[in-house]
């Protein structure tokens, strides 16, 4: 098969052409291939001649969305709206990475894939929410990928971020512990994207977090206890972290559709966790 990946130079991208290997790829990044030139992704598009596209590009950089609203919606939603349309013309299936940050967070059980999304509080929830929105419209051949508190082979990351902190010079990291979500692996997204594109038949959302809950500090605590590191960590609030987006304190993603659809569950973040800290950072 033949699979068109944009955003094909991030975290998420370069797991992928690691992972499907099997599987013809094309890579669609800049200054190659810009999703926001809907004309120049079209044409892109129609050289390539891909069976499928995994659209990962966007701006995902959560608080810069705050600050820089116009670009945020050209790249989240404008340029998913390229993408979709260009797919429907063209007759290619569509796989598109979305995130937790299109619900509100404040459910007090994991959201679903039923769940009414659209609360968003932040600016780039907003605009992946407008991104769904838009692919639903225009590509009815589509699934879409939820995923959150993602990490992966050379970052940038929640892991790769803690590691460079414990450097021996703070006496205490200060992590915050009333924000619940699933951290989740690229390994493990990869892996069951490559079972999506098994499955041709299958359209609709899917929630792809690994199993399991944690909070930052829990996490945090993971990290260092896999890595050998003695860094002392201390709860806090996410209070005492203003940040310019507001950060759900529900993140957590039941992966309702993938048990529906008899696909194979996600791994358990800890499982996840230790196989990428192993391989990432071996001691």
């Amino acid at each position: 098969m033949k699979v068109l990946i944009t955003g094909g130079k991030g975290m998420l991208g370069r797991t992928l052409q690691a992972v499907l290997k099997e599987h013809e790829l094309i890579i669609a990044d800049l200054p190659d291939c810009d999703i926001t030139d809907g004309a120049g992704f079209h044409r892109f598009l129609a050289a390539a001649a891909p069976d499928a596209v995994i659209h990962c590009a966007a701006m995902t950089a959560v608080d810069k969305c705050e600050s820089e609203v116009d670009f945020a919606y050209k790249l989240n939603a404008v340029g998913s709206l390229n993408v979709a349309a260009a797919c429907h013309r063209q007759g290619v299936r569509l796989i598109a990475i979305s995130t937790d940050y299109v619900f509100g967070g404040e459910l007090d059980r994991p959201y679903h894939e039923f769940d009414v999304a659209g609360g968003a509080h932040t600016v780039y929830g907003q605009t992946k929410f407008a991104g769904e929105e838009l692919i639903r419209r225009h590509c009815p051949d589509h699934v879409i990928c939820r995923i959150s508190w993602l990490y992966g082979a050379g970052g940038p990351s929640f892991v790769h971020a803690m590691l460079k902190l414990a450097d021996g010079t703070r006496p205490e990291l200060k992590v915050v512990a009333d924000q619940h979500g699933n951290p989740t692996s690229t390994l493990a997204v990869a892996g069951q994207l490559r079972n999506i594109l098994a499955h041709p038949e299958l359209v609709g959302t899917f929630h792809m977090t690994c199993e399991g809950e944690a909070t930052w500090y829990e996490f945090a605590q993971e990290i260092f206890r896999l890595a050998g590191v003695k860094q002392e960590v201390r709860p806090c609030t996410t209070a005492e972290f203003p940040r310019p987006a507001p950060r759900p304190l529900n993140s957590r993603l039941e992966k309702r559709m993938l048990r529906l659809c008899g696909l194979p569950p996600m791994p358990d973040w800890h499982d996840a966790l230790a196989e990428f800290m192993k391989a990432e950072f071996p001691r």
